[in-house]
């Protein structure tokens, strides 16, 4: 596997001139559907989280797909990861970055940040294959069930310091993808994680899902009642906690969640629509025979009918307002996850919404 040399330091520091970030998270089992990565505009994209690199219990780290990853034939190279590398070269604005998690690694990343021998392992592993790649640094990470305690939030912290040593902050970026629920972050001590990391990726999304007692908007900016979780209150919790601003990355949906037998939110339901997840892609709303509609309290989209039942979802309208927000609050910007689920046509993309309003005096 070789991908051509880029020049990581200068890489970094021509970043440094990014007003505010406009990141997308693309996963590699796109290329299966026809996606590839030529195909975003990277007049509104600076930095793609190629997902996903699987972790081992001793700590190493792999690509999970090494025909999508480097093989198949992609925008005219071999590989999604392959197109990446020569993307980077025709834009030098464009930072790429390799998501860990994934898969079944859910139990295998507590058990590898629980031990100084498997933590050192870890970040060996992940500067191998950054230097091996030509990426910029490396997310991490994704798809673990998140510190259920406080030492394993203790252990993600020892993490994050054992990266840094072998992935040092004048050469490489470090991220993290952290949810907006506050049992979680809580287990964190978020100053210190922040003392390592470039960004946290805050998934401002899942508030509501199949698994809630009632209907919500699942994206939505601001909670109606007290007891609700929102994109604001997350924030308000990071920064309270220590995290500056300018750390973190507002996480936008490029899905909307579906439940069954509702007209709203705040409602009981039965079931969901969508994926097996009860989710919808954002380029498959509003559904057939539903009409869409934006609760301007919330900040969120929805549509109801049709076989999706209410829909809650971002819109151009809501990304604007949350993209205005995160220029209010002085954050570093905005992610989507991700991004093949967003649409071709620039009036109705969410990334070119978020750009725009980013980027607009």
């Amino acid at each position: 596997m070789s991908f051509p040399s880029v020049s990581r330091k200068s890489r970094i520091t021509s970043a440094d001139n990014v007003l505010y970030n406009n990141a997308v998270y693309w996963p590699n089992h796109s290329v299966y559907r026809g996606n590839t990565p030529g195909s975003l505009n990277y007049g509104c994209v600076n930095r793609v989280y190629y997902a996903y690199a699987n972790i081992m219990p001793d700590g190493g780290v792999f690509l999970s797909d090494e025909w999508a990853d480097a093989t198949v034939p992609c925008d005219g190279v071999q590989g999604a990861l392959g197109s990446l590398m020569h993307l980077k070269q025709k834009y030098p604005h464009l930072q790429v970055v390799l998501s860990i998690g994934g898969g079944a690694s859910s139990e295998t990343f507590a058990l590898v940040a629980s031990s100084p021998i498997l933590r050192d392992n870890f970040a060996q592993a992940a500067r191998g294959l950054v230097e091996a790649s030509g990426l910029d640094g490396i997310d991490t990470p994704v798809v673990w069930d998140y510190p259920c305690s406080s030492q394993q939030g203790s252990d993600f912290v020892s993490l994050l310091a054992a990266i840094r040593i072998h992935l040092p902050e004048d050469r490489y970026l470090l991220t993290a993808a952290l949810p907006g629920a506050k049992p979680i972050l809580q287990n964190i001590n978020l100053r210190q994680a922040a003392e390592y990391l470039d960004s946290i990726n805050l998934m401002a999304y899942d508030y509501f899902g199949p698994w809630s007692h009632r209907s919500g908007h699942h994206s939505q900016l601001y909670a109606m009642n007290k007891d609700e979780a929102s994109g604001a209150s997350s924030v308000q919790y990071l920064m309270a906690s220590g995290v500056p601003g300018k750390k973190i990355l507002f996480g936008i949906p490029l899905f909307g969640r579906s439940f069954l037998h509702a007209s709203g939110s705040g409602h009981k339901f039965q079931g969901a629509g969508g994926g097996d997840d009860g989710s919808f892609e954002y380029c498959q709303l509003p559904r057939r025979g539903a009409k869409e509609q934006v609760d301007k309290r919330a900040v969120a989209a929805q549509c109801v009918g049709g076989d999706g039942g209410f829909v809650t979802y971002d819109n151009p309208d809501t990304v604007k307002a949350k993209a205005t927000f995160c220029k209010q609050k002085g954050l570093g910007g905005l992610f989507y996850s991700s991004a093949p689920s967003d649409v071709k046509d620039s009036k109705r993309s969410l990334i070119t919404a978020g750009f725009r309003t980013l980027h607009s005096s």
